[in-house]
């Protein structure tokens, strides 16, 4: 059986053009999600400019429409990164009113953004131990960032707030190398392993525990 539409009662579909900027947007997320999957598997040092291009879909020398060169790409990864972590565990310790509420909600909040972002903290990880250049300043830069962020924090505590600026940052400075020996737990882990990520979490908030209870000690005794 045929059938006759009348094109004069259909509505007319208007699509609406990509803008030059939505394009733009575009291939620069195409490059750092390109760049991020490489350098998760095989480093920094690993990857080349044209292999990313490549795998992108665009041209070598269209890369320099978006960045200076692969180290500004690695800074530019570090910085999206970090800045959503910090984020994310800023939102954890300003919930709870103890420490050990803050502690369980940052370690729980720092695992979840692991397990959903693994290629970002294999390349965090290989670089800040085994970089070079400024990809490595970048993350030990933002690293120090969110240990003055959480040395500011820990003064708001009644048993810190008589404690030194130096003493604090200290302390910070051990809260945060804990923790990112429990981003090397959780990599190393099996995934789907929730039996594995929950010891590895209970582990963490005992390390974080202990740091919190164990350095007032050590400071009064000394």
């Amino acid at each position: 059986m045929a059938y006759n539409v009348d094109v004069r009662t259909l509505n007319a579909v208007t699509v609406e053009p990509v803008s030059r900027h939505e394009r733009k947007e575009r291939t620069r997320r195409a490059l750092l999600d390109t760049a991020l999957r490489l350098f998760a598997e095989r480093g920094f040092g690993g990857v080349s400019l044209r292999e990313v291009t490549k795998q992108a879909g665009i041209v070598p020398t269209a890369f320099y429409r978006h960045f200076a060169s692969m180290e500004a790409l690695g800074v530019a990864l570090v910085d999206e990164s970090m800045r959503t972590l910090r984020g994310m565990i800023r939102s954890a310790r300003n919930d709870p009113r103890t420490s050990t509420g803050i502690i369980r909600a940052s370690v729980r909040t720092l695992a979840e953004h692991v397990r959903a972002n693994e290629a970002h903290y294999w390349f965090l990880i290989r670089e800040r131990y085994g970089g070079t250049g400024e990809v490595r300043q970048a993350i030990g830069i933002e690293l120090r960032l969110f240990s003055r962020e959480l040395a500011v924090d820990l003064a708001r505590f009644e048993y810190l707030r008589e404690w030194s600026t130096e003493d604090l940052n200290m302390m910070a400075d051990l809260i945060v190398t804990a923790m990112l020996g429990t981003v090397l737990d959780l990599l190393e882990a099996r995934q789907g392993d929730t039996e594995a990520d929950e010891r590895i979490i209970r582990t963490a908030e005992k390390r974080l525990r202990l740091i919190t209870l164990g350095v007032p000690g050590w400071r009064s005794a000394g």
